[in-house]
């Protein structure tokens, strides 16, 4: 008698048990929810762009009635691969993602589009995988107003290098803009297109490289501020004032340091609360099931020292 008790007492756990798993997967799908889930994948939140976009993200989500899990890869495609999986995972209802790597991530997005998962990219596009709908800068247009910039501080002459970061979409249509315009600029001369991978440490072991590499360096066109304000770091150490410097993003402390003058003359800038109001708008009109356009781009600007002593060049 106590074993048979035993076993009718284990057999009743094990029924609650998974009820209770039941309960739980219902509470974590759709069917429970009140408002749709929406997980992003950010590329890092160490950048400044990037808290900003997080920001807008989470103040326009709340307007619009939506929920966000966000979290950072910080340039890791593993990491940005088992995120992705952990939405899918979730029943999420929409997934948003910068990409660290755009020809990685195509292999990731198999999954969130077998389980009926729409998905958006932001910033940084997807060389393959089903995307729903991409909103970024006009990247390509933003290489070549940097080129444009950069040629017009030269004079049209001059040894210059294009600090990279080659792995991500968006770079690669800035590098490509530049590329195109530079072509109207004979004079010109890339001579280096060191890859920083966007991040500060390897952007100065770059940057000092390539001063001892080339001491008739006259120009850098850096593919981000964090790149842009090293390379500024490296020149002020080695008293270059003989060099000078485009960006790309306009960051608070970019514009900072155009204003201070000094080898850093412009930056192309980035608005990523456009961005950030764009990508939430575009992603609740298509859970309403509304048509979407597979691409939004979001016009860029130059600033330098003249444009940023206007206030309405200096709003962001």
């Amino acid at each position: 008698m106590p074993t048979r008790t035993f076993r009718w007492s284990l057999a009743w756990v094990a029924v609650t048990l998974s009820i209770g798993a039941g309960a739980c997967r219902g509470q974590s799908g759709t069917a429970k929810r009140t408002r749709p889930l929406v997980g992003v994948s950010l590329l890092t939140e160490t950048h400044a762009f990037y808290k900003e976009l997080e920001d807008t993200l989470r103040k326009e989500a709340a307007a619009r009635n939506l929920d966000l899990v966000i979290v950072a890869c910080e340039m890791d495609p593993a990491k940005q691969a088992a995120q992705i999986e952990d939405f899918v995972a979730q029943h999420v209802d929409a997934i948003l993602v910068a990409p660290c790597d755009s020809d990685a991530i195509a292999a990731n997005l198999a999954s969130p589009e077998r389980a009926g998962i729409p998905v958006f990219t932001v910033d940084i596009a997807a060389k393959g995988g089903k995307v729903v709908s991409h909103i970024a800068s006009d990247n390509t247009e933003g290489g070549r107003l940097a080129a444009r910039t950069l040629a017009s501080l030269l004079n049209d002459k001059g040894n210059v290098i294009v600090i990279d970061h080659p792995e991500v979409a968006s770079v690669q249509d800035r590098t490509r803009g530049f590329d195109e315009e530079m072509r109207q600029h004979p004079g010109i001369t890339v001579v280096g297109r060191p890859t920083a991978s966007g991040q500060r440490a390897r952007a100065m072991a770059v940057m000092e490289d390539m001063l001892q590499a080339h001491r008739d360096l006259n120009g850098v066109f850096a593919i981000n501020d964090d790149s842009a304000l090293v390379a500024l770091s490296v020149l002020d150490a080695a008293g270059r004032k003989d060099v000078v410097i485009v960006g790309f993003d306009a960051t608070p402390e970019a514009q900072e340091a155009i204003r201070k003058g000094g080898p850093l003359k412009a930056d192309v800038m980035q608005y990523p609360a456009r961005l950030g109001t764009t990508a939430i708008d575009i992603i609740a009109k298509h859970l309403k099931g509304e048509t979407v356009p597979a691409a939004v781009p979001v016009a860029v600007n130059v600033v330098t020292a003249q444009t940023l002593a206007s206030p309405p060049a200096a709003g962001r």
